[in-house]
């Protein structure tokens, strides 16, 4: 066995590593960039070595330095954790050229599953079932566009390298086929290096359901059942859950007797993931799922196949790799309940789901199994994956695990940044999700409903305003005048819309909220920290409130009340008014990132819907269109630039029409 290992990696990933190897009683030794110098995953290493700048490309996929770093540090291993790395097979040549080991698969391995397009085909040399479609090399826009042709649109354009979603473009007719595929490509290229696409029949009705295999140097390979990963959104996985609804004997049989072949094909050793598309459009069938890919490491949604095992994973990894064989045959395992993983994101689901960064002021959650990377006070980076935490829930059967699911999410709460908190909810909400319909179709065709937000309550501004106004309703005096009730006017936002209230104090630990819908009183308040307690209408109400920096001259108060949170802000009255100046005329960067793609020219002329800008952060590719036809003014910045979130890009003619009027 090991004494040390290195983890090529950040994040939650490296993390959950770092905890298994401490349990196993192996020492650890992290990696980081500049950005990730104070990260909770080199605070919990036994060692840490810096390994260059912010950007992934100059960091985490520097192989040569990591590599050094083993080597200075004395590791035995190196456990690649998922992305960057994990899944590049001269990685794997490279660590055993320099004497150590890989915790994971062979590079031969790696290789063969590498490319979608001949893991394609030497799946179907193997008897498993393959979606039709276009796999070779013949990478000529007019061939493509016929191999659609042929396959029958709607197809999916996939990069053959990488993975996460990245890349891959619906395709519903032949007209919009060219500018879908020249985009593919020019994410792929960005993604992966590698701008080769292969064409798909789309599956009309599709689930994503994921067999975890695992295998050892003696010849033993085995499954760990399904995982069901079809709440997708734009091709990401949102939430997951073992094993997969309505599936019966019959059809786990004939999947993971496929999955088996798949791996057996390539001598398998390691943790792995067989991806299949499912026909989901009635009950599942062992005729109706076909082979997507495979993943060549351990998956993001692995905790889900811990829960219903009672494994490891992490530990099996390691334990292969030392030359062990499996802890267990595949006569012994079992399914023990139901269980779901959610990813908590930096995002704003209100709006496009754009990724955002911030500094992680409050971080509290549920009764769960949570695997994070951060601690209180960490920052999300626009340099990496968004993901905060994944938010794990164990139960005896699929109602109860959901059931703790929606209520660990309902007593999380996190301040310093937007989350999808709210929109995760929703879909455990969801009546369709909880009946069992888990297709990836699901969230697109309910997204108004997943990401709607209500009014604020009144009961939420009282606790904001409290807070706002920094009162102390336990102070011996508080809310004692001459004559009448003390009151303060506050002054709040929630959004772009501010508004007013006045907060009446009663005495000590009573206080009323007016000039609202309605009046809302509380008595008997009482604070520890973030808690608030109180009576509203004779019932006993909790709410968490936070109030953190928004800049260097204003505030922000984020309210969790009854599983829902709202975030307020703190007007700066020392700032000036809006002048009512529009906005129509600038292009600004919606989040931050670096200008991949610059398609606008000072003085070209443009029509609405035309594309200007694409801006890539986080893993994500946003791109930015004229919003009415315009001549471009001004181009202020560059491809390869740096923006930050609000910056101004471009700058457009004056509308004429309004000019005139």
């Amino acid at each position: 066995m090991f004494s040390k290992i290195l983890i090529a990696n950040r994040g939650e990933i490296a993390c959950r590593i770092i905890s298994t190897a401490r349990a196993m009683g192996i020492e650890t030794v992290a990696v980081y960039s500049d950005a990730d110098a104070h990260a909770l995953h080199v605070e919990m290493a036994d060692e840490a070595v810096h390994i260059g700048p912010a950007p992934a490309a100059e960091s985490y996929l520097r192989a040569e330095r990591i590599i050094e770093a083993a080597l200075e540090t004395g590791a035995g291993a190196i456990h690649p954790g998922y992305g960057f790395l994990s899944e590049n097979p001269d990685f794997v040549t490279a660590i055993e050229a320099a004497g150590l080991t890989f915790i994971g698969p062979s590079a031969a391995a790696i290789a063969r599953m590498g490319l979608k397009d001949a893991a394609k085909t030497l799946m179907q040399e193997a008897g498993v079932p393959v979606v039709p479609g276009y796999h070779g090399d013949n990478q000529d826009p007019e061939f493509l566009a016929t191999e659609a042709e042929k396959t029958g649109y709607p197809v999916l354009i996939k990069p053959r390298a990488g993975g996460g979603g990245i890349g891959i473009r619906k395709v519903d007719r032949g007209d919009d086929f060219a500018a879908a595929l020249e985009s593919a490509q020019r994410e792929a290229q960005a993604s992966f290096g590698d701008p080769h696409v292969l064409i798909e029949k789309y599956i009309g009705a599709p689930r994503h359901i994921e067999v975890q295999i695992f295998g050892d140097i003696h010849g033993n390979l085995i499954h760990l059942f399904e995982r069901d990963c079809s709440l997708q959104r734009r091709y990401q996985k949102v939430i997951e859950e073992a094993p997969a609804p309505g599936m019966s004997d019959e059809m786990r049989a004939a999947m993971t007797d496929a999955a088996l072949k798949a791996a057996k094909a390539i001598g398998y050793t390691g943790a792995g993931t067989v991806e299949f598309i499912v026909d989901g459009s009635g009950p599942l069938r062992p005729d109706g799922f076909w082979f997507m890919e495979m993943n060549t490491r351990l998956q993001v949604e692995h905790p889900v196949t811990e829960a219903i095992t009672g494994h490891d994973l992490v530990e099996w990894q390691i334990r292969v790799a030392a030359g062990e064989p499996l802890p267990e045959s595949q006569a012994e395992q079992r399914i023990d309940g139901h269980a779901f993983e959610a990813r908590l994101y930096a995002e704003d689901a209100a709006n496009g789901f754009l990724p955002v960064t911030g500094r992680l002021h409050h971080l509290a959650f549920g009764d769960a199994r949570i695997d994070t990377g951060f601690g209180q006070g960490g920052v999300i980076s626009p340099h990496y994956d968004p993901m905060i935490a994944k938010i794990i829930c164990h139960g005896a059967t699929r109602a109860e695990a959901l059931a703790r699911l929606r209520r660990a999410l309902g007593r999380t709460h996190v301040a310093g940044t937007i989350t999808n908190i709210g929109f995760l909810s929703a879909l455990c909400a969801h009546e369709g999700f909880a009946a069992g319909d888990t297709g990836t179709g699901l969230i697109e065709r309910d997204l108004k409903l997943l990401t709607a937000t209500g009014n604020i309550p009144e009961l939420a501004i009282a606790f904001a305003a409290i807070v706002a106004l920094d009162l102390d309703l336990n102070a011996p005096f508080a809310g004692w005048r001459h004559w009448g009730e003390a009151s303060h006017q506050v002054i709040l936002a929630h959004g772009e819309v501010p508004f007013t209230r006045r907060l009446v104090l009663h005495g000590r630990q009573s206080v009323s909220l007016q000039g609202g819908a309605s009046d809302v009183k509380l008595d008997d308040v009482q604070r520890d920290g973030a808690r608030f307690r109180a009576t509203v209408a004779g019932l006993k109400i909790t709410a968490d409130v936070v109030d953190y920096p928004a800049s260097e001259r204003s505030r922000c108060v984020s309210v969790l009340l009854e599983g829902e949170t709202w975030l307020l802000s703190v007007p700066d009255p020392l700032a000036g008014r809006d002048t009512g100046t529009s906005h129509e005329n600038t292009i600004t960067a919606p989040m931050t990132g670096v200008v991949c793609v610059m398609q606008a020219q000072a003085g070209a002329s443009v029509k609405a819907g035309d594309g200007l800008i694409v801006i890539e952060a986080m893993k994500m590719q946003h791109s930015l269109t004229a919003p009415r036809d315009c001549t471009i003014a001004e181009v202020l910045c560059a491809e390869g630039d740096w923006v930050e979130s609000g910056a101004v890009l471009l700058r457009l003619e004056e509308d004429q029409a309004e000019k005139g009027g």
